[in-house]
Formats: structure tokens, C-alpha cells, sequence
């Protein structure tokens, strides 16, 4: 290459991977906001914190999972480390939740056991709006009663974390999946019907293995075929039924509506029971912003006992474009509740103590650095969203002073640099 050429070669910047948003201001707040209501909410109704591995033993996917579910056949990280083991990135939270409680004996203690997580999941999947392959959740999972009030509970908690934003525009389906005592007879069933249709050599598998997912094929060619196909609903022994009958109840009294939605199948093998999901027509395809369940012996599968659990996964991503198709605004309006301008090196040196006292004292602040004048920092200080700026040059400093603006009314006095961080607290409490 020549001279001339390595000069004038323009170096391409780089760009997040295919499919992982960014979250940057302002939509940043926003996503906070929602993460932290998630949070929040979950620990008022009494479940701790849990932090997971972003990665774990492919076997346990696959095994918790189903390896018949699109997730584990065709979604996941998986790759092998230095040291030749088959490690994943976490496609969902619930087996990685179960582990820890077998590995660390959480169900020797107090049940149910009430765990709540956070952060991204990872899933191949072809991105569009809504559909990442880096998708951030909130979930929670209670472990070791299989008690239908639990299940009201969780169901009207995840309720309760999407009002708690302004979100109103969703709906509530669930249904009952049975158990292990009533899902074989109709799984022969199911697969009567099936068997019975001109299936692709791909579903015909699939119906094989886990013929409740067939049912959750979205081609238009494959729902047509499977319209008239038994439900589930239809089999529930008595055991179930009542169950069933007790959560939409509890529903009931609490005042949560909800719609039951029968051919309802969720895309992991381990449900049981109560099985749910949060839907928002404004996001199109990708309609559903949560959802979750009871996986009755999936903790038994994973090597421990034979308790059962339910939980939920909340989508962040999905949460924050329903707000956003809904108009509802959420997150901090502004950065900061103070901002220095600092006019001149003695000044700026002066202000920097004020800021860092003003931090040491919890109150948030910022202010402007460079060499910008005095309409410069201003614009600043608008920008930031502050309630007060402070304005300190070299009069202020000599009389031993510092103005205090109110950027809502415009209103302005000078007060004392050694009064200036009480002064402002006070104001600000």
C-alpha cells in the first residue's frame, strides 16, 4: 500500500453483533425503569436475589430444557471451552435457578424457596423488532409447593410489575397443561390426530417426541390442520381440574383479569400445570412481552428432589417497546439535580470540591469541564435536566460566594460556599 493510500484510509468503525441492541440515553432510563419496577416488585412480595452464571454445562439445557424444543435443537450458544467441555450460554433462567438450589441445598430450608434474577439471556434466533439474540429478562421461581395459591401469587405479581409502569394495553392468557398423570392419555391422543394429518417429515418428528409443540407451530398451513386437534383442558383428571379451577379463582378475588386461551403450548418442555402468558397487540409479531408456569418435576429431573416450582420470565426489550407503542413515558427526566459551572481555573477548582461534597452527601450533580463560556455551560446545565446550577466565577470567589439559579423558575441568589451543600439539600429534601 502506499503512502499516499495508508493516509487517506478511512478506518471502518465497528458495530454491535447482528441481533444485540444497544441501550444508550435516553432509552437507556427506560429500560432501567422497567428492569428496576421487575425488581422491585418481586422483592415486595418476598423473593431474594439470585445471580447466575452467564454460561453453564450444556447438559443441563438440555436435559431442563427439552431437547426437543426449538430452543435447545436450534437456538443456543453452545461452544466448547479450553479445557474441552460443552458449555452454553444461558438461553432461559429456570434451569440455571434449579441447579443452584439442588447444588446449594436452598430446599433443605424454609419453602417455598423465592428466588428473583436478572439480566441478558442468549438465543440464535433471526432478529426483527422484538426478537433479540441477546434478550434481557426478569424472572422470579418458587420452589418446593405445589400450592395453587402460589401460582395466583406469581400470576398476579408479573400482573402487578406491568401496571406498576402505566402499562395497560395487555392481556392475560393461561391455561392448564396437567400433569404426569393425566398428560399420557392425552398425549396418545393428540397424536392420533396428528399422525393422521399430512405433516412434514420434520413435524411428524416433532410430534414424535413432544406432540403439545406442534401445536404451537405458527405456520398458517400447519394451525389450520391442527384447529380441530383435542386439548388438553379436555383431559384434566380431577386432581388438575381442581387446581386449575382454585388459580382462576384466586384470579378472581384478587381482581386480575385474565382470558383462558386453550391451545396455549410454551416453548419449553417442562411446564405443568398453570401455564400463562402476557401478550401486547401493539408489538405485531412478537407479542408477547412475559409468561412462565409450574414445571412440577423438573428439579427431580436435574438430580434433585422431587419438589415442585413455578416462575416467570419478564421481557425488558418487550416491555419497552409496549410502553413505547402505549405513549406511557418512564425513567429519570433528568440526570442531575445540580449542575457547576465553573468560571475560570480557580473557580473549576473550587466547584470540584463543591460536586464531590454535594456526591458524598447523595445528592447528584455534575458539571461542565472544558473551556466553554458561560452561554456554553448553560446549555449544559439545560441538558442535563438539573433543578439548580450553580454559577461560581472569579466576584463569587472573592466574596466568598456562589450563585444558585432555579432552572424552573429562573429565580437566582447568592449564598455562601460553605452553606452552599446544606443549602441545596435543604431545598432538595
Amino acid at each position: 500500500m502506499s503512502e499516499k493510500n495508508s493516509k487517506t484510509e478511512k478506518i471502518q468503525p465497528f458495530s454491535a453483533p447482528k441481533g444485540v441492541p444497544d441501550y444508550v440515553p435516553p432509552t437507556s432510563a427506560a429500560f432501567l425503569a422497567v428492569r428496576d419496577t421487575f425488581i422491585t416488585q418481586a422483592h415486595l412480595a418476598g423473593f431474594e436475589h439470585i445471580e447466575l452464571p452467564i454460561f453453564e454445562d450444556t447438559g443441563l439445557f438440555a436435559r431442563g430444557v427439552g431437547e426437543s424444543t426449538d430452543v435447545v435443537a436450534k437456538e443456543m450458544y453452545t461452544f466448547a471451552d479450553r479445557g474441552g467441555r460443552s458449555v452454553t450460554l444461558r438461553p432461559e433462567g429456570t434451569a440455571g435457578v434449579v441447579r443452584a438450589v439442588i447444588e446449594h441445598n436452598l430446599d433443605r430450608g424454609q419453602l417455598p424457596v423465592k428466588l428473583n434474577y436478572a439480566g441478558p439471556f442468549f438465543r440464535y434466533e433471526r432478529p426483527q423488532a422484538g426478537r433479540y439474540r441477546q434478550l434481557q429478562q426478569v424472572g422470579v421461581e418458587a420452589i418446593g409447593v405445589d400450592d395453587p395459591a402460589l401460582d395466583a401469587e406469581i400470576i398476579a405479581l408479573a400482573d402487578r410489575s406491568y401496571r406498576a409502569l402505566g402499562l395497560s394495553g395487555f392481556r392475560l392468557e393461561l391455561t392448564s397443561l396437567g400433569d404426569r398423570n393425566c398428560r399420557p392419555a392425552y398425549r396418545k391422543k393428540l397424536q392420533k390426530f396428528l399422525f393422521a394429518l399430512p405433516l412434514d417429515e420434520e413435524t411428524r418428528q416433532r410430534a414424535e417426541i413432544n406432540p403439545l409443540r406442534v401445536l404451537d407451530d405458527k405456520r398458517p398451513e400447519v394451525r389450520e390442520m391442527t384447529a380441530d386437534a383435542p386439548l388438553m383442558l379436555d383431559y384434566l383428571d380431577p386432581e388438575c381440574r381442581v387446581h386449575f379451577e382454585t388459580v382462576t379463582g384466586l384470579l378472581d378475588d384478587m381482581g386480575v383479569p385474565y382470558q383462558v386461551n386453550p391451545r396455549m403450548v410454551r416453548g419449553l418442555d417442562y411446564y405443568t400445570k398453570t401455564c400463562f402468558e402476557f401478550v401486547h397487540d401493539g408489538l405485531g409479531a412478537q407479542s408477547g412481552i412475559g409468561g412462565g408456569g409450574r414445571y412440577d418435576g423438573l428439579m427431580a429431573q436435574l438430580g434433585g428432589q422431587d419438589l415442585s416450582g413455578i416462575g416467570y420470565g419478564l421481557g425488558v426489550d418487550r416491555t419497552v417497546l409496549a410502553l413505547e407503542a402505549e405513549g406511557v413515558g418512564v425513567g429519570l427526566d433528568r440526570r442531575v439535580d445540580v449542575y457547576g459551572v465553573a468560571l475560570g481555573s480557580a473557580a473549576k477548582r473550587a466547584m470540584a470540591g463543591i460536586v464531590n461534597q454535594l456526591r458524598v452527601n447523595g445528592v447528584a450533580a455534575d458539571m461542565s469541564y472544558g473551556d466553554r463560556g458561560l452561554k456554553g455551560a448553560m446549555k449544559g446545565a439545560d441538558r442535563s435536566g438539573s433543578r439548580f446550577t450553580l454559577v461560581l466565577g472569579d466576584q463569587e470567589l472573592e466574596d466568598g460566594t456562589v450563585a444558585v439559579k432555579h432552572m424552573q423558575t429562573h429565580e437566582q441568589q447568592q449564598i455562601q460556599l460553605h452553606e452552599v451543600v446544606a443549602h441545596l439539600r435543604a431545598l432538595l429534601s
